[in-house]
């Protein structure tokens, strides 16, 4: 009978058998086991004892690479179709048993050791701890090691091992390895670049499954995780919005009367998320055994412990009295939003992944708990998954965690989540089921974060005690520091270092007769490099050597010894040496933006402009809301014009936060100055920063410099305006780029056809748009700058403005306060600085002029009396200058004052 391999991949990938699949049964058999997570049965079958089968060879095994030990191919396969199917299996098998071990719980009832087949004469060689150990070296990759601890980390190196050999026929195989890699890089101790083919391929082969609305979901979901794994939280955000659309998910984000508090007497409107799945053939049911909204038959016993607030003000949840939104409209408004029907674990897992993304793609400030709530509330009042529910409270754990009155069961929330992991409560199936569509960490991450909960809560001892168990030593350390005995930190370190402290079995294995010296030096390399590192950021007065040491020990494959002494060189000012260290260290690990940021300001010291900016670009491309590296980057692209370097302009097909621009030619450009096209792409380099760090004036001034330059004059308006909104309070006056405002004044006052002999110069039409721009600097004037601060040069400005609308009178209002502004009506009598003076005199002239000028436009306005007035004041005030030749302009001016009377 021909092997249906599609519904067998499709039951794997779905976690759910359904149907009898053609083909051998002892396949479909191995099939059905996995899903019902029967791994036993499956890796110790006498099919998967032949794929594990070690290899006959002279050498120590524990000499030889895992993938050295195996052929993976079993003779019982009769094609080439059943052998893949078979290799699938068991890589699922592997990649679920590791997961349920040291993810969901509970512990497995199966060793590496009993899924090989080893040859007599090997049988001594062989061990589990050999197998863990040389699976926790192996997993190293990128510069990180695996977490050390990790149980019996030889499944998931068996598992990528199966998935590494090729698939003709076995399409999804690229999805398991997707998967896989994901686990992968929660193992080790920072997230690393997969292969650059990976997501390529996964994508390509989605399109084969479009037809099926959760297949297709789920991989975008996962997809969209795999992203925020990476800290593309952009992209992930995009992700999870097309898998709602994939699996038809209805959401809505909106308000609905309700009450809060147990006291409340008004209703209030609150934010709450209307969302409702599409039916489905075959519902799935939940642990309480509900489908549908059906009451449960099971005990609750089945689902994670759900911890009661017990506050004396605030409700167990919200009250809705409104059975309606509060948007009209609403394409969800049949929904009650107090009892809403039960979504689909999977559009669940869509949620809590919307939800994680609002904490990473929003401003640190109370709406964004505000706004994950709802989405956490959502999917805590309907329980259908075990894992799903699980990362539901830990999500409202977390948003718990920073109030006072919610903050004592966030702890014992997180506390329960711990606990719960080794029990039996839930069946294997039911836990693995959803676990690829979740952020859900291991059970090391989740004890580390309980562990840094009690540390912010000030329960340093008995953070201590669980950093100490898991062995991760640079906690560890802190602890000891937040306890102000910093030397037991170093003490601990010291003793690991030089054996009179051992860490784990699982990970020395130092009391192993078999184990080589050479096995010794490779197993220990990667943690021994990682505490020499450790012991240079304690040690100071050390740090070069202990960095070094910790770069040597690791064969030169620790990018934390690199960015370490990165950072040691830069800070004393060895610009070069932390160029070499740091180029280094992101060859290795690429994804740490800190190190690019401090690449890029190295090369910048030593004046290395291109470096510079492939260093900022990689930042802003890893985290495209770092406003500081952004700033960087545009103060990059000036410096490398006056280094008469020219930037290719890339086309970006988001325009808002591309640095696209037009070709210009250097004919264009005056000698001497920046090009045109580096000018722009530094305005747009910093337009996306202020997105991200919108209260930095520095940016806003930087960036009104230099819209000026490339002509936007709109947007050097608007940074101007947020340049003295921050700095007025403070620098009054000076906060104001006078020069700016006056050339935004004569660009808003020059008349229509100066405009039209403008836009016949190359480059100038484009490059200063003034429609409206009249109407938005008078804006500038009446709601910025004149309620907060003025000065004589702010008035004249705002005076021209005036004058060129044909607002007379407003404008003599205007130049009479710059007057009193300036050197000319603030002086004083018994001034002797002769300079200052004369200065005062051409004011008092121009003012006259002015009134000349424009005073018999006014009607009714009595300029003439006005003009005597300031002389006469002005004259009175400095009789002491008399003698002076310039005095004379003063009488010559009065007298002409009385002539025209």
């Amino acid at each position: 009978m021909a092997l249906d391999i599609s519904a067998l991949e499709k039951n794997l990938l779905n976690g759910k058998w359904e149907g009898d699949v053609q083909g051998p049964a002892w396949l479909a058999e191995l099939g059905k086991s996995v899903v019902e997570g029967a791994f036993r049965d499956v890796l110790t079958s006498p099919h998967s004892r032949k794929i594990f089968a070690v290899r006959p060879s002279p050498a120590d095994p524990s000499e030889l690479a895992l993938a050295e030990w195996f052929e993976f191919a079993c003779s019982s396969t009769r094609t080439a179709e059943e052998l893949e199917i078979l290799r699938l299996v068991l890589a699922v098998a592997c990649l679920h048993s590791f997961l349920q071990i040291n993810w969901t719980g509970p512990d497995l009832d199966i060793t590496p050791t009993d899924i090989l087949t080893i040859a007599d004469d090997q049988t001594a060689h062989v061990s589990n701890e050999l197998l863990n150990s040389k699976s926790t070296v192996e997993l190293a990759y990128g510069g990180e090691p695996a977490y050390h601890l990790t149980q019996d980390p030889f499944f998931l190196r068996a598992a990528k091992l199966l998935l590494e050999q090729p698939f003709q026929y076995c399409t999804s195989a690229i999805w398991w390895k997707v998967r896989a890699w994901a686990v992968h890089e929660h193992v080790l101790d920072e997230p690393t670049a997969p292969p650059e083919e990976l997501i390529p391929h996964l994508k390509a082969w989605s399109q084969s499954i479009s037809s099926d609305a959760d297949l297709t979901g789920g991989i975008l979901l996962e997809e969209g995780l795999f992203c925020h794994l990476l800290s593309q939280d952009r992209s992930a955000a995009g992700l999870y919005v097309q898998a709602a659309h994939a699996t038809k998910l209805e959401y809505e984000l909106t308000g609905a009367l309700g009450k809060r508090t147990k006291f409340q007497q008004n209703d209030i409107t609150q934010l709450v998320l209307l969302a409702e799945s599409r039916p489905r053939d075959t519902d799935p049911v939940s642990p309480e055994g509900a489908t549908n909204g059906t009451p449960s038959s099971q005990p609750a016993s089945t689902l994670p412990e759900t911890l009661a607030l017990n506050d004396d003000t605030l409700l167990e949840q919200t009250q809705f009295t409104s059975s309606n939104p509060a948007t009209p409209g609403s394409r969800l408004g049949h929904l009650d939003p107090s009892a809403q029907p039960p979504l689909d674990p999977l559009d669940q897992c869509i949620l809590l992944a919307m939800c994680l993304n609002i904490k990473n793609t929003s401003p640190a400030h109370g709406l964004t708990g505000e706004q994950m709530a709802p989405y956490v509330d959502r999917v805590i009042a309907h329980a259908r998954n075990w894992s799903v529910h699980t990362m539901a409270l830990l999500l409202r754990s977390r948003l718990e965690a920073h109030r006072t009155r919610t903050v004592e069961r966030s702890t014992l929330q997180l506390q329960a989540l711990v606990d719960q992991m080794p029990t039996a409560d839930s069946g294997v199936p039911e836990r693995l089921r959803y676990l690829h569509a979740l952020a859900l960490p291991s059970k090391w991450e989740l004890q580390r974060e309980l562990a840094h909960r009690y540390l912010a809560l000030g329960v340093s001892r008995s953070a201590l005690a669980i950093f100490e168990r898991l062995e991760m030593w640079e906690e560890v350390v802190r602890c000891w520091q937040s306890l102000e005995q910093p030397a037991k930190g170093i003490a601990i370190v010291r003793d690991l270092l030089a054996g009179r402290k051992a860490e784990a079995d699982a990970v020395v294995a130092r009391g192993k007769a078999a184990a080589s010296a050479a096995r010794r030096a490779t197993l220990d390399a990667a943690r021994e490099a990682q505490l020499w590192a450790l012991l240079g950021d304690l040690e100071p007065h050390d740090a070069l050597a202990h960095y070094t040491r910790a770069w040597e020990v690791s064969g030169h494959t620790s990018g934390r010894a690199m960015r370490s002494l990165g950072g040691y060189y830069f800070a004393r000012g060895d610009y070069a040496g932390a160029i070499d260290a740091l180029r280094k260290a992101v060859a290795i690990n690429p994804l740490l933006s800190r190190s690019w940021f401090i690449l890029g300001c190295a090369c910048v010291r030593e004046e290395q402009w291109e470096g510079a900016r492939d260093a900022f670009a990689r930042c802003v491309s890893i985290d495209d809301e770092d406003g500081e590296s952004w700033n960087n980057l545009a103060s990059v692209y000036l410096r490398m014009g006056e280094a008469g370097q020219k930037v290719e302009a890339e086309q970006d097909d988001d325009d808002e936060a591309g640095l696209a621009t037009k070709e210009v030619t250097s004919s264009d450009e005056p000698t001497g100055r920046v090009p045109f096209s580096n000018r722009l792409l530094a305005f747009r380099a910093l337009k996306q920063g202020l997105k991200f760090n919108y209260d930095n004036w520095r940016m806003w001034s930087n960036y009104m410099v230099v819209a000026m330059d490339v002509g936007e004059l709109w947007e050097a308006c608007r940074a101007l305006a947020r340049v003295v909104e921050e700095r007025s309070d403070k620098d009054g006056a000076a906060s104001v780029d006078e020069d700016v405002l006056e050339r935004l004044v004569d660009a808003a006052t020059r008349s229509e056809s100066e405009q039209t002999a403008d836009a016949a110069q190359p480059g100038v039409a484009a490059r200063n748009p003034r429609q409206g721009l009249l109407r938005q600097v008078d804006d500038l004037f009446d709601r910025v700058i004149l309620p907060r601060v003025s000065s004589a040069r702010i008035f004249r400005a705002r005076a021209r403005l005036l004058t060129s609308q044909g607002r007379w009178e407003e404008a003599l209002n205007a130049y009479m306060e710059a007057y009193r502004s300036s050197t000319a009506g603030m002086m004083e009598k018994g001034e002797t600085d002769v300079g200052k003076w004369r200065e005062a005199v051409g004011e008092v002239q121009e003012m006259v002029d002015v009134l000349r000028n424009f005073g018999p436009r006014v009607e009714g306005y009595k300029w003439r009396l006005q003009a005597r007035s300031i002389l006469r004041t002005f004259m009175g005030r400095t009789r002491d200058f008399e003698d002076e030749p310039d005095w004379s302009r003063l009488t010559d001016l009065q007298e002409e004052l009385r002539q025209e009377e």
